[in-house]
């Protein structure tokens, strides 16, 4: 299974899109699965569930930030690249779903009537969630 069927399979087993790709791409980076899981949580349903930037994309921001991210505050090429790679990212994810806002992802037309992300799992996300998490590993697979 390639890591983006990977990805997208624990996505259907019932992680979260942030979980999803911390999860897959964590492990290269010397971050632990259960530990992708645990910290991948907190950026469910758009950061907390507030619908805010999608779960791929911060995931995949915090894989970029385990493979590039600064140890050292001196260390100023990893923190310029790190950013450049992350709007790279951010910019490629756009081209293809048009923003990284998790509730116009979902439904745009409805994004401010409709019920609350954790209601929808059987339902929108379903039809939505896999193929961001798809993108997000792409990219990732692309980039890094």
């Amino acid at each position: 299974m390639s890591k983006i069927e990977q990805a997208v399979s624990l996505f259907n087993d019932g992680f979260a899109c942030s979980q999803a790709i911390l999860a897959t791409y964590g492990e290269a980076y010397g971050i632990d699965r259960e530990t992708a899981f645990r910290l991948g949580e907190g950026f469910a349903g758009g950061m907390g569930g507030l619908e805010l930037t999608c779960g791929a994309v911060t995931g995949a921001v915090m894989v970029i930030g385990l493979k590039h991210g600064r140890t050292a505050v001196s260390d100023r090429r990893a923190k310029v690249k790190t950013a450049k790679l992350v709007r790279k990212f951010v910019t490629r994810f756009e081209a293809r779903h048009e923003t990284i806002v998790c509730k116009n992802l979902l439904s745009p037309e409805t994004a401010s009537s409709r019920k609350p992300w954790f209601a929808l799992r059987s339902s929108r996300s379903a039809a939505v969630c896999p193929k961001v998490v798809e993108t997000a590993a792409e990219i990732i697979e692309e980039i890094l």
